[in-house]
């Protein structure tokens, strides 16, 4: 199978956090003084990710990558298989930015989150809570995708403990599933593309052909089995 580059929809906010090291002068008759690495404030940075999300071009650049992902899915549709999309959940079908602005971005693991839109909240207790809303263009892409006859498989790192949690968030938001595979218990690895990519596999081996694996880190997309990887934005957080 040919792998095609990765389509990254991020146009205003590729890189909110940038260090940028300045170079040193030198004068004739003393050393040349040592580069120190000049970073961006943590308050600085924040107003930039809200800035990015507040002035609409957070939702542009998923919307523009979204649609470049249907281009191809409707394209394709034409030389048949067995069909398969794959979906990430956080960030990707699923909004968390009520908990994410509580925590003025950003990301606290544990704890309760019981006082919205007012933190602290505890991602965990927020996806119990199971009220992220959809992310519109990947919804949509997703309801397409099967009125077409295409597999839609939600893949997560989220733990299997949450799964009741997880399906009622995406049933309320609006997805429709063949399947959806979260991250067991017991499992523990360094990155997210060691689960991830073996699932896709399992996916290929079952006669599936993947046409578009969707996600907002390149570990939802690392690791091939897929034809087309579409990343989308995300500002907030990093999962290695």
């Amino acid at each position: 199978m040919t792998f095609h580059p990765i389509a990254v929809g991020v146009r205003r906010a590729a890189i909110i956090v940038l260090v940028t090291f300045g170079a040193g002068c030198t004068a004739a008759s003393a050393p040349a003084p040592s580069s120190t690495p000049s970073i961006p404030s943590l308050a600085d940075t924040k107003r930039q990710v809200a800035a990015y999300v507040d002035s609409g071009g957070y939702a542009a650049d998923i919307a523009e990558t979204v649609t470049q992902a249907r281009n191809y899915l409707t394209a394709r549709l034409a030389r048949g298989g067995k069909l398969a999309i794959v979906l990430d959940v956080d960030e990707t079908a699923l909004s968390n930015l009520p908990a994410l602005r509580a925590n003025d971005y950003g990301f606290i693991i544990a704890g309760p989150c019981a006082d919205l839109p007012r933190g602290p909240c505890g991602f965990l207790a927020w996806i119990m809570l199971a009220r992220a809303e959809p992310i519109r263009p990947v919804l949509e892409l997703a309801r397409f995708a099967r009125e077409q006859g295409i597999a839609v498989f939600f893949l997560t790192g989220r733990p299997e403990r949450v799964r009741a949690a997880t399906e009622a968030n995406l049933r309320t938001a609006g997805y429709e599933w063949t399947a959806v595979l979260l991250k067991p218990d017991a499992l523990n690895t360094a990155s997210a593309v060691d689960f991830k990519a073996p699932e896709r596999r399992k996916l290929t081996e079952q006669g599936y052909v993947v046409i578009v694996n969707m996600g907002d880190q390149m570990s939802d997309l690392d690791g091939g089995h897929a034809e087309r990887m579409y990343k989308l934005p995300n500002p907030f957080y990093f999962v290695p």
